[in-house]
């Protein structure tokens, strides 16, 4: 598929009888601390715990974009968003770009997606049926980008199952309260559909002599925040109890005037959620359907894994679960995502469970989601594409001592049109002691000491006592933007 690249898959090298399973569950907009085994003592994700249980997790995996299209490029094949020409929504992957689906395709994998994919522009006005698709590899391809009304797309899977179910349906919500939306009862939910969907599918594959490879694109816990009023329910029960968001008055007045706009609204204002002028009250609700939403994802792939083990699959099923990007959910005084880069929007989930994976393992180590394909390619033995630029950590998952990086790359580069007078170019670089933000819109930046102020609440971009340490890390940032350089087309010779 690249000049000068010879694929040994091509050649049967892979020995298939040794090759895993993969179900990769990748959910959209979950933040690192959602989870039980992440710390959270409100959630309940049993599963997703014991799954972190008996293989590893990782507490330190950062996403390459905040935002869902240029992160979602840069995972599934293996590139930094800049790099695959897909830096921001709207913009489509470009033909050449090969997904490491596609790999694991051509190494005889039966690959199938069941939800969302969002490699592509998906607006209706320019996305008429299921997104353009590049070379991905699925054999099985079950469209939905968002469950909200598409009345102008066909093909949309999950729309196409609601109406053999009965049609539109949704539960009168239990509270007035601007900030959410009603939601669909639990079984006629995306992300039941996208389960049921996934295990007929796994069903399926259980009876052909090849492995398989399942991406669950679920669209949970993006907003609109709609969880099933029995998942919701729980937490109006103990609202008072449910902590207020990370905030402390006055804290964006030495950050970006991106990060002032948002605070009064969030996509520039265009879309709700004006942190001011939210009542705690409203506050609390948001964090209550978040996590209610995340229940409801824990409790559906709890039946995902009961069938797994009825088929006898499991034992040979590497499962992999993380999300593209993290949620604000109030902290800083903002919602949503946006050019910002605080750990929780930063930060996503990073589960590993399966044949080859150290059980018990958490571990620290500074990785980012363009480590991803590399990491899946080697799990399951095949050849890494030389156009990757991601660092694979399947040995971590082995439990090989020692770190990963020693730094973590993010960049958001217009990737949202919602500050249009002044669109937001902003990079960031983080170490495990502090966080450096380049500004590069309106100049200055953002500096943290994430030892002395892990919830980055004070920016120290001004003071001296940490100059050296600005310009170590201004450093940093440079190298890893030339990093970023496309190593293709492959050099073929001397000159």
């Amino acid at each position: 598929m690249v000049d000068g690249w010879i694929d040994p898959c091509e050649d049967s090298c892979c020995e298939m009888s040794t090759q895993p399973n993969l179900l990769f569950v990748l959910t959209d907009q979950q933040r690192w601390d959602s989870l039980g085994c992440t710390g959270n003592p409100w959630v309940r994700t049993a599963n997703l715990d014991r799954l972190a249980e008996e293989g590893a997790l990782f507490t330190h995996c950062a996403c390459n974009s905040p935002v869902c299209t240029p992160s979602r490029a840069s995972l599934y094949t293996g590139r930094y968003p800049r790099t695959t020409r897909c830096r921001a929504n709207g913009q489509s992957l470009p033909d050449s770009e090969v997904l490491f689906t596609r790999l694991l395709a051509d190494a005889g994998y039966r690959c199938g997606l069941i939800g969302k994919l969002h490699t592509s522009a998906c607006h209706p006005s320019v996305c008429p049926g299921p997104e353009r698709r590049v070379q991905d590899g699925f054999e099985v391809f079950e469209w939905s980008n968002s469950p909200g009304p598409t009345p102008d797309q066909k093909d949309h899977a999950y729309r196409d199952w609601l109406a053999e179910k009965g049609g539109e349906r949704k539960e009168e919500p239990f509270v007035d309260c601007t900030t959410l939306d009603a939601g669909r009862p639990e079984e006629l939910h995306a992300t039941t559909w996208c389960v049921e969907r996934g295990m007929a599918f796994i069903r399926e594959s259980s009876e052909l002599d090849r492995p398989w490879m399942l991406n669950l694109g679920i669209f949970d816990p993006h907003h609109s925040f709609n969880p099933p009023n029995a998942y919701l329910q729980r937490y109006l029960d103990q609202l008072e109890e449910i902590p207020s968001p990370d905030y402390i008055p006055g804290e964006l007045a030495t950050k970006s005037p991106h990060q002032v706009q948002d605070h009064h609204g969030a996509y520039g204002g265009t879309l709700g959620f004006a942190f001011p002028e939210m009542s705690q009250r409203e506050h609390r609700l948001v964090r209550a359907a978040y996590w209610a939403m995340i229940d409801l994802i824990d409790a559906q792939l709890g039946r995902l894994l009961q069938c797994l083990d009825e088929l006898g699959e499991r034992e040979n099923t590497l499962i992999v679960f993380s999300s593209d990007h993290g949620e604000m959910l109030g902290d800083h005084g903002i919602y949503l995502k946006g050019p910002y880069f605080y750990e929780p929007l930063l930060r996503v989930p990073m589960i590993v469970n399966g044949p080859g994976v150290s059980s018990g393992l958490r571990n620290p180590s500074l990785i980012e989601l363009v480590d991803l394909a590399p990491t899946l390619l080697e799990a399951c033995g095949i050849p890494v594409h030389p156009g990757m630029q991601g660092r694979s950590f399947w040995p971590l998952c082995q439990g090989a001592a020692g770190g990963h990086r020693e730094d973590q790359y993010c960049e958001y580069l217009d990737a949202m049109p919602f500050h249009q007078q002044a669109p937001a170019w902003t990079t960031m670089i983080r170490t495990g002691t502090h966080k450096l933000v380049l500004n590069h819109t309106y100049g200055g930046g953002e500096l943290y000491d994430l030892i002395s102020d892990p919830g980055e609440h004070v920016n120290r971009w001004d003071d001296p006592e940490l100059q050296r340490v600005q310009m170590d890390l201004l450093l940093r940032l440079n190298q890893r933007q030339v990093e970023t350089v496309d190593p293709l087309p492959l050099r073929r010779a001397p000159w």
